[in-house]
């Protein structure tokens, strides 16, 4: 395996990358990574066509190109284009840094933004360069699954569901290439590839009884023609993923409803500028069942039965204020009041629960006079907001007296009937310094995510208590029962009003029935219309704030309209560092074997080109190849003494043995009579000898990976009187 070996190393890369394609969207990555993968290939043919060419340096070549490849496609300022100085090198720090915040705060599949390509480009060319230098460079085929073992456990542990069961097939197969065609025996190839495919199907069944590969549910539909996969909920990347399906997805069936309600999954207190909101660690919470005391507002009590069609996550969907909720797996959920989420440590796909909810429907007027003690400073505090954001908020809400009628004002800022916002899912990129600024001053489209972070970071700016909630329109009316669907993934606003609580605001745009409107929101407008009190009417747009010509934020940094955090429920996020300490170790564990590699091409090269010290290296070679099997030569041992130690122990047949004493007579005469081998003349000994080693005793992956030739260097016999004819 010369020529072919890069090749098949490419291959068994590329396949088993396979689940990658179940963490970045669409299938632009493999084209960056196809790229870096046939450059190493590339590389390691014209190595293998090159005499003494040692593996490492191969190795090194090939980061050079990965790196020139890479300066290339994602740098402008790279020298010749292809050499990266400083200033690309800068680039590419900036793509890393930014991979790596939108994999700590994004969900499965990600977008396949340049910071992602760049990441997956980098990663999987360096695991094209560990895996050639295992198989090429060491000879240890088998060794080469620890990095093709990274290319696939990455994805797989950033994946939020099962992977799909072909990527585990494909991996397989790759692995199952690099096993299967060294030299040797071609008569071992069909046995062994049965042996592949069954240890694949194994897996695979395994994999599939006991579900243990996934962390969060994720937006896919099921793959029986009825959309009933399992399906997941995280902001706001996932809920933008349930949008953009053009085949809605069944999610639930929901019985006992009075009126439309939205259906929250979670709430985002945090906001952190140049991110946005942040789904924040619950408290330890309490037994779901309750019961829990009932707000003292008007209100409505439902008591309602949901039917899980295909929800999975670590949040349970819950309806207003939850009194007490029934047919929990025991002792699997809890619920936190104050954030009004429930939830568990692992993933679930609760089958049916049931929930008496208090569905709070306060007046007006009670939430003007709302006064008392706030809530924790956590929701009212709003850093990093750019102050043209602060001045229009300040201009919206100028005319309100009240908490209430400052919400009033926003909302109607967004959906009234003199807005100048538009609901639509097919939003731009920003282009300006502030992605808020400019969503409220120049772009003003944008689906829910956009209207409800900049209305509660508005709220806030103002002074009243807000934060995101993140869930489900109502859905809509079918026979008994209301069925929502993915379609109807939605986020919105909660205001806190003293001795009220939180409160629904939602200012989406959204044309097309899905709006609910509460009862506290109908009075209010109708008071304005009619010339009442209330802040119904919608206020004037404020003043453009000027944008600026500020570049844009960092690639760390995400827009508010990007953000997308993910669930941190007995997961914090999974950084990048794991990934580099593996390919760190996975470089240095085959040091030894590269070592290996380079002194017996060096050893050979020099026993080939003859002349003085070649009948030295050719020997030198033979004993390190007995020694890599276990079969050490003892100093103690003449050359002779050491020549009839290895015909024995390694049982070498007829024609090894005349190679044997070629090389013995080449060492002696060299020794006593200054005669040394003409340039060939033990090229074709050496190459017998060690063919017969290896076939009387076969090398352990541990030898392959830390050959006691390298780890004990072996010494050479002492010079003796030339051997016998026969050894």
């Amino acid at each position: 395996m010369t020529l072919t070996a890069p090749l098949l190393c490419a291959v068994a890369v590329l396949l088993a990358a396979a689940p990658v394609s179940s963490v970045v969207q669409g299938w632009s990555w493999l084209g960056y990574a196809g790229c870096a993968v046939a450059l190493v290939a590339a590389v390691g043919v014209v190595g293998a066509l090159v005499p003494r060419v040692p593996a490492v340096a191969v190795a090194l070549v090939q980061v050079a190109a990965v790196l020139g490849l890479l300066t290339a496609l994602f740098s402008d300022d790279g020298v010749a284009r292809v050499l990266p100085g400083p200033t690309a090198l800068g680039d590419m720090g900036a793509l890393l840094a930014g991979a790596g915040a939108q994999i700590d705060v994004g969900t499965a599949p990600v977008a396949a933004t340049p910071e992602i390509l760049f990441l997956v480009t980098a990663a999987l060319g360096l695991l094209a360069v560990a895996v050639h230098l295992a198989v090429v460079g060491a000879g240890a085929p088998a060794a080469a699954g620890v990095p093709l073992l990274a290319a696939f456990a990455v994805p797989a542990a950033l994946a939020d569901d099962l992977l799909p069961w072909w990527t585990l097939a494909v991996a397989a197969a790759g692995f199952g290439v690099l096993l299967l065609a060294p030299d040797g025996d071609r008569r071992q190839i069909p046995g062994g590839a049965v042996l592949v495919a069954g240890a694949a199907v194994v897996a695979l069944l395994l994999g599939t009884a006991t579900a243990f590969v996934g962390t969060a549910g994720r937006f896919d539909g099921g793959e029986d023609g009825t959309g009933r996969g399992a399906i997941g909920l995280s902001p706001f990347t996932a809920l933008r993923g349930q949008l953009d399906q053009s085949e809605p997805t069944p999610l639930f069936e929901v019985r006992g409803l009075a009126r439309p309600q939205y259906l929250r999954a979670l709430t985002l207190s945090d906001y952190q500028s140049g991110i946005g909101w942040q789904a924040t660690r619950p408290g330890p919470g309490v037994a779901p069942e309750g019961p829990f005391t009932q707000p003292g507002v008007p209100g409505d009590v439902v008591d309602v039965s949901i039917g899980n069609v295909g929800f999975r996550d670590y949040w349970l969907p819950v309806y207003g204020a939850p009194l007490g909720i029934g047919g929990l797996a025991p002792d699997l959920f809890v619920y936190d009041e104050p954030s009004g989420i429930a939830y568990t440590a692992r993933p679930q796909q609760q089958e049916t629960w049931t929930e008496r909810a208090f569905l709070p429907a306060p007046t007006t007027d009670l939430l003007r006079a709302a006064q008392g003690e706030r809530p924790a400073a956590i929701y009212a505090t709003i850093l990093g907001v750019d102050p043209r954001v602060t001045e229009i908020a300040q201009q919206v809400t100028a005319g309100a007296a009240t908490d209430f009628d400052r919400a009033m004002a926003l909302q109607e800022y967004f959906t009234g009937p003199g807005t100048e916002f538009t609901y639509d899912l097919a939003t731009a990129p920003p282009a300006g310094d502030d992605a808020l600024v400019e969503f409220l001053t120049v772009g003003r489209v944008g689906y829910c995510e956009q209207f409800a972070s900049a209305m509660a970071v508005m709220l806030r700016s103002v002074g009243v208590p807000a934060r995101v909630a993140v869930g489900f329109t109502a859905g809509s009316p079918i026979s008994d029962y209301r069925a929502v669907s993915t379609a109807d993934a939605h986020a919105w606003v909660e205001a806190w009003f003293p001795g009220i609580g939180w409160t629904t605001f939602d200012p989406t745009p959204l044309t097309d029935g899905r709006t609910i409107t509460p009862p506290y929101v109908e009075a209010a407008r109708a008071e304005a219309a009619g010339g009442g009190a209330g802040a119904g009417a919608a206020p004037a747009a404020p003043a453009e704030a000027a944008p600026t010509t500020a570049p844009t934020a960092a690639p760390g940094e995400q827009p508010l309209d990007a953000a997308a955090p993910a669930p941190v429920v007995g997961d914090p996020g999974l950084p990048l560092w794991p990934l580099f300490v593996v390919l760190g170790l996975v470089l240095v564990a085959l040091v030894p074997a590269a070592l290996r590699a380079l002194r017996g091409r060096s050893r050979l090269a020099a026993a080939a080109a003859g002349g003085t010290g070649a009948a030295g290296a050719a020997w030198d070679e033979i004993v390190a190849t007995s020694v890599d099997r276990r079969v050490p030569v003892p100093p103690t041992d003449t050359i002779r003494a050491a020549a009839r130690r290895l015909v024995r122990e390694h049982r070498l047949d007829a024609a090894a043995q005349d190679a044997v004493r070629t090389v013995v007579g080449a060492v002696e005469a060299s020794w006593f009579g200054d005669r040394h081998p003409e340039p060939g003349e033990l090229a074709g000994p050496v190459r017998v000898v060690r063919d017969g080693i290896a076939a009387g005793s076969p090398v352990s992956l541990r030898g392959r990976l830390l050959p006691p030739s390298v780890l004990v260097r072996p010494a050479r016999s002492a010079p003796e009187a030339p051997v016998p004819t026969s050894v």
